[in-house]
């Protein structure tokens, strides 16, 4: 038995306990892992859904050009589609997104349009606008429109749902869906519901997204919209995908929270999965005393962690969001966010010319210096300046004429606020030795701002 194409494989993804990363969760907590499907996420489901019935409307047409706006997993489902099927596809994204998924429509032969992400929907430079008009500007042409598309939602009510509750042998108390288009949650609910009434479905919201707000009170509140971080969930719209009739709560969860929760899911249950994935589990976690031993939970995990690599999965994107607690952070840690490890030093017999040269060639401030491959003294910029200025003629002497002090030595384990208070005091820098490598580092106070800051 095989698959007479990709498309085939799209579906029937499987239904994983969680353990380590729920502990504490008096409940049976089961993931839906779609990135089982071919483009990793649950959007290829609802992209062949879409494609198919505007192929028997009629509103795409053979050798047609597919356009969207899309975060980039949808992109990839209606990419793959397009492949298979003869089309040409144009996508909108924000600059919002990672580069990844960006790199990866362009991969499948999408044309890939970058928009600003803070501007309005209505705003012309949105990627909402802009998919918009090029469905009306470009020749026979489709504008897919997954907001208000209800083939999305159907995707998930023929498809998701009846899997789940399969799976579950119908067991299932409560869904966990982080939303976002709507039409996961809208149509996996509304099957589950049909089912049984008493489901609970649950929708995970982000700080910065209007759906909560309106969910609870009916009113699109501009003041709960600003920018977030977290991709996949959240709305400053209400797109006609949802029906709201099935969702019983939202819970909001932050943007560092999801983050954090993404890599633990990844360490402790060796599911690599994307941010959705890390609000959903985050979100369970927050509402975890609402539950019962007996009860069964499914959180759907939407997309791969292989899109997320220069940001989720990424020491120093985490730290520049103020991601990471400093709290138990060593020099080693400091060492691993820099970009050029490499130690450079200057052997005493160099001139001070020469010396001067390596400064400026990798924009240093200082130098160690080096005699028989032991550290025994330092320069700076500023110093050799100051000693040239006094007499040029230095420069052809070799740099032990006017070397100072030895940086501090520093094991690789000091704790980063040991590191502070040496780097607090009258040095710029210190090196930092890695015993059992044998190697030498340095860390200037600079390196501290960037990870403290």
């Amino acid at each position: 038995m095989y698959c007479k194409n990709i498309l085939e494989t799209i579906g029937n993804t499987p239904l994983v306990q969680l353990n380590k990363v729920v502990e504490g969760v008096n409940a049976t907590v089961l993931a839906k892992v779609e990135t089982f499907n071919p483009g990793n996420s649950i959007k290829d489901r609802m992209a062949l859904k879409m494609i198919e019935d505007a192929e028997k409307s009629g509103k795409l047409k053979p050798g047609g050009t597919i356009i969207e706006g899309t975060s980039g997993n949808t992109g990839m489902g209606l990419a793959i589609a397009a492949i298979i099927k003869g089309y040409k596809c144009i996508f909108t994204t924000t600059d919002k997104q990672s580069k990844e998924k960006a790199d990866a429509l362009r991969a499948f032969g999408a044309e890939v349009i970058i928009c600003p992400t803070n501007v309005e929907p209505e705003d012309p430079r949105s990627y909402y606008s802009v998919s918009a008009r090029l469905g009306k500007e470009v020749p026979n042409s489709f504008y897919v429109n997954q907001y208000d598309n209800l083939s999305n939602r159907q995707a998930h009510y023929e498809q998701t749902g009846p899997e789940i509750w399969a799976q579950t042998e119908g067991k299932i108390t409560h869904l966990i869906v982080g939303a976002g288009t709507g039409g996961t949650i809208s149509g996996t609910g509304k099957f589950l519901k049909e089912k049984n009434p008493n489901i609970q479905v649950w929708g995970i919201d982000t700080y910065g997204s209007a759906l909560k707000k309106y969910h609870e009170t009916g009113v699109l509140d501009k003041n709960e919209i600003y920018p977030y971080v977290t991709e996949g969930i959240g709305e400053d719209f209400i797109p006609e995908n949802y029906d709201f009739s099935v969702i019983d709560h939202f819970e909001k969860v932050t943007d560092k929270d999801a983050a954090l929760m993404t890599r633990e899911i990844v360490r402790k249950e060796g599911i690599w999965v994307g941010n959705s994935a890390g609000s959903a589990v985050a979100g369970l976690l927050q509402m975890k005393d609402k539950l019962k031993p007996t009860d069964v939970v499914v959180i759907i995990f939407h997309d791969h962690g292989s899109r997320y690599l220069a940001k989720i999965f990424n020491d120093e994107w985490m730290r520049s969001k103020g991601y990471f607690d400093k709290t138990g952070m060593t020099a080693a840690d400091i060492v691993g966010s820099k970009k050029n490890v490499e130690l450079v030093t200057a052997n005493t017999n160099l001139t001070i010319g020469e010396a001067l040269t390596i400064i400026h060639q990798n924009n240093f401030s200082q130098l160690p210096v080096t005699r028989d491959g032991r550290i025994v003294g330092n320069i700076t910029e500023n110093h050799i300046y100051s000693e040239l200025i006094k007499n040029p003629e230095l420069k052809n002497k070799p740099v032990e004429t006017i070397m100072e002090d030895a940086m501090p030595f520093m094991d690789i384990h000091t704790p980063i606020d040991t590191l502070s208070e040496t780097l607090c005091k009258q040095n710029q820098a210190v090196i930092v030795k890695d015993f059992k490598a044998d190697r030498n580092y340095i860390i200037t106070r600079q390196d501290m701002v960037d990870v403290l800051c």
